[in-house]
């Protein structure tokens, strides 16, 4: 008997930040990939851990079954699945396509029903959990899409993240990280208003950290960018202007609904005072500059003799 024919690499368009510590985890778990980025370090680093490289996004289209896409915004997904260059043209019956980044759910079910057309079955699968849980593959996925088509990728879902949700219809992945995004949004927001208002009223920030962080007042905002605030670091983490997208999209699904959520409309109004501040380039935590100076004080760890 002849050997027997290796599976076909799985196609991953994206490998910067999130995306190669994702498909790191895909190559441990002995998935073979065949990786294509614009970014051409990017590349050299996710093929220096096994993957193979492509030098276009039809390339991978051509040879892979199964594509993962790890995009920064609606706009470039579009691009790349339906632009001059993209994917749509190679594609065939059988293939899976899985989106997860952030994406508009309105693009996602257009696209999903453009791509059904040529028997492509397009998911969504935004994944949370920051660069440091796409490294260690412990992300949490929402999933929306043919329920058929979600079960066939299982596997490589269960290899990229540990909390996989299949929420149901095309789009429903992407509404589900829309809420999730929004409420750690809310506490950011928040962490940037209370924090300068506990140094104005004479508490010590180091400590009030710690008091936050062990009670009841906890969250996963609170503890991701409180340390960073305390030490005056806004680099780490996702840009302001570039989760601008999440913002945008809940301001537009309340609209569409004619529904007004006070809280969820005061934290979008944070986030924009400082994109309109100049603050794009910082992480979420870059809030608490807004608040800071309305209020007269810096949230900065004491000095202590």
């Amino acid at each position: 008997m002849g050997r027997p024919l290796a599976p076909p690499p799985v196609g991953f368009i994206g490998v910067g930040e999130m995306g190669g510590g994702i498909a790191r985890n895909l190559l441990k778990a002995g998935f073979p990939l065949c990786a294509y980025d614009t970014n051409g370090e990017a590349l050299e680093r996710i093929a220096r851990c096994g993957a193979r490289t492509a030098g276009s996004v039809t390339q991978v289209a051509g040879i892979c079954e199964r594509i993962i896409l790890m995009l920064p915004d609606t706009c470039v997904v579009e691009a790349v699945l339906f632009g001059d260059e993209g994917l749509k043209p190679q594609l065939r019956a059988g293939q899976i396509i899985i989106d997860c980044g952030t994406t508009h759910p309105d693009f996602t079910r257009d696209a999903s029903r453009n791509l059904g057309g040529v028997g492509v079955h397009f998911l969504d699968a935004p994944c949370s959990g920051m660069s440091s849980r796409a490294a260690d593959g412990s992300l949490t996925l929402m999933v929306g899409g043919n329920r058929d088509a979600f079960f066939a990728v299982e596997p490589l879902l269960n290899a990229m993240g540990s909390s996989i949700y299949y929420m149901g219809g095309s789009g429903n992945g992407q509404l589900a990280k829309i809420i999730n995004n929004t409420l750690f949004n809310v506490s950011c927001a928040a962490l940037a208003e209370m924090l300068p208002l506990a140094v104005r009223l004479g508490l010590d920030a180091e400590k009030m950290c710690g008091a936050v962080m062990t009670g009841s007042g906890q969250s996963y905002g609170f503890d991701t960018f409180a340390p960073l605030v305390l030490e005056r670091n806004f680099g780490p983490g996702y840009p302001m202007a570039n989760a601008r997208k999440d913002i945008d999209a809940i301001t537009g699904i309340l609209e569409k609904e004619g529904v007004r959520l006070p809280v969820v409309s005061a934290a979008a109004g944070t986030f924009r005072a400082a994109l309109d501040q100049g603050m794009g380039n910082l992480n979420k935590g870059g809030m608490t500059r807004v608040w800071e100076a309305v209020l007269g004080v810096k949230v900065r760890k004491v000095q202590r003799s």
